[in-house]
């Protein structure tokens, strides 16, 4: 910030109600000149929106994907290389949107710096995200582009097969735009990353920033881009598959899992939670370990859990929780996920969340 940002800044801090027009009395320049700095305060999370509401200091930043889900869901057996009766649904998506949604339903508040188009339906996600108390205002718009789409193929037991995902638009967040906003970054109290991003990208994050990263490794394949710096992360949140992957420790038992956890905190990771699916999430901290077992709960759609899982690992953070309940945090949230025909449920809130782990964990 400039000193007049500051100066501005802290007028504003002083009474929120103050006029353009006090403020430039104050300043001894223009009321234009003012809505100049205003409009720059905005810009790097000073100030969220209009009505002079100041960025708290306990907020988390989050970078990655947004996007358009279409989820498919098979009545029958899927069959391959034919047509499968079923439904189909749309909805707002991306592990970083996801997660962004899910904290702001944990009274989080959230910056997230993502990527849209200029076509209807990312208008309609910013308007969401604004009705959310969903910060956007560092994100970036791509003229004459769509917004990000994730397709999802579900089977007759509501589980995932297969999904592809058009994340090209992702290819915006590069390392000179990580610096336009880096004090957004710098002031958040934890930043979550997602794969989404580009590799040199999350590189320059890691390697700039001195704030608690957590990571979402989002799929296998993306899971690779972090593989030779895992160890700059705080948190991270691999399943089964990406585990492995990145450890190169094969996991059969509870003794693997364990090892598979020591390999990462080893590298500096802070603290891992392995999901396991329907067999619940192995936890690690490297002085504290063990395995807590998934609710037993209808399963009705499984593609937004991990992201709720994550929102709930990092509510725990912010709040100061052991790893035990971070994990038992992140399952209640998971469990009240699945239970939804909608990627992001309705019913995640704090008192669902703490009503489950208390009741059930």
């Amino acid at each position: 910030m400039t000193n007049r940002e500051k100066e501005i800044l802290n007028w504003i801090e002083e009474n929120p109600l103050i006029s353009q027009s006090e403020l430039a009395t104050k300043a001894n320049i223009t009321r234009s000149s003012v809505a100049v700095h205003i409009s720059n305060l905005i810009k790097k999370g000073k100030i969220i929106g209009k009505g002079y509401i100041i960025q708290k200091k306990k907020f988390v930043s989050i970078i990655g994907g947004t996007n358009i889900d279409i989820s498919a869901h098979s009545y029958q057996f899927l069959k391959d290389y034919d047509s499968n009766p079923g439904k189909v649904s749309t909805s707002f998506g991306g592990v970083g949107r996801n997660i962004a949604d899910n904290l702001s339903r944990l009274s989080q508040d959230v910056e997230l710096v993502t990527v849209f188009g200029d076509d209807f339906n990312s208008n309609e996600i910013i308007k969401n995200c604004k009705y959310l108390g969903i910060g956007v205002s560092n994100s970036l718009i791509i003229p004459n582009s769509a917004i990000s789409t994730y397709i999802s193929i579900l089977d007759n037991n509501n589980d995932m097969k297969i999904a592809i995902a058009a994340m090209d638009l992702y290819e915006h967040i590069t390392i000179n735009f990580i610096k336009s906003i880096k004090e957004v970054l710098e002031e958040s109290k934890v930043c979550v990353l997602d794969t989404n991003i580009p590799e040199k990208t999350i590189e320059y994050i890691v390697n700039n920033f001195d704030i608690p990263i957590f990571l979402d490794c989002v799929s296998t394949t993306k899971a690779i881009k972090v593989k030779n710096i895992i160890g700059k992360f705080h948190t991270i949140k691999p399943n089964k598959i990406e585990a492995e992957e990145l450890s190169g420790i094969k996991i059969t038992d509870e003794i693997s899992l364990k090892e598979c956890a020591d390999f990462f905190i080893k590298k500096g990771v802070k603290q891992i939670f392995i999901s396991l699916g329907e067999n619940g999430v192995f936890y690690s901290n490297g002085k504290t370990y063990g395995h807590i077992e998934a609710l037993k709960k209808e399963i009705i759609n499984t593609t937004g859990a991990g992201d709720a899982f994550m929102a709930g690992v990092v509510y725990s953070f912010l709040e100061n929780f052991d790893i035990v309940d971070s994990c038992k945090n992140g399952i209640a949230c998971s469990s009240i996920a699945i239970s939804s025909h909608k990627t992001i449920s309705d019913n995640i809130s704090l008192e669902n969340m703490n009503s489950i782990r208390e009741e059930n964990l």
